[in-house]
């Protein structure tokens, strides 16, 4: 394989593409449809703000000893911002269900098990957290 940088220069990486998931068959279209979810991959600097926010410091004694992240709710909030549609940010939306807090609302409309558990693993593989290794290997193959 040629070092050439030019492939790494401003403007050659593919655009972000948004992509639709089929999250739960429960919320319908008029014509009885199942509705996507429209998720997006999230910028690293957007990542590392949401990690930043999800971390807190840790004391002992009334001294601070570290920090610890909150890894489920970091893990929440990258889906969260990484879903378009529905958007659980919606104040209205928000308001409908009488939450104010986003995570709350997609566990609320999320309620079964499955789904939540779908929506997550869409937000993971979008953001490219669930390839392994092996995956990245075969992919610099190709």
């Amino acid at each position: 394989m040629t070092k050439n940088m030019s492939f790494f220069m401003k403007g050659k990486a593919a655009e972000v593409k948004e992509e639709e998931v089929i999250i739960t068959r429960r919320y319908k279209d008029e014509k009885g449809e199942p509705i996507p979810f429209v998720m997006k991959p999230l910028s690293t600097k957007r990542i590392d703000d949401l990690e930043a926010e999800c971390t807190k410091p840790e004391f002992k004694k009334g001294k601070k000893v570290g920090e610890k992240l909150d890894s489920k709710r970091f893990s929440l909030r990258i889906a969260i911002e990484s879903t378009v549609y529905p958007d659980f940010r919606d104040a209205e939306l928000l308001k409908s269900y009488g939450l104010t807090d986003p995570v709350d609302l997609a566990r609320t409309i999320l309620s079964v098990g499955g789904e939540y558990a779908e929506w997550m693993q869409a937000a993971n593989r979008i953001n490219g957290f669930d390839e392994s290794e092996e995956d990245l290997i075969e992919d610099v193959k190709n």
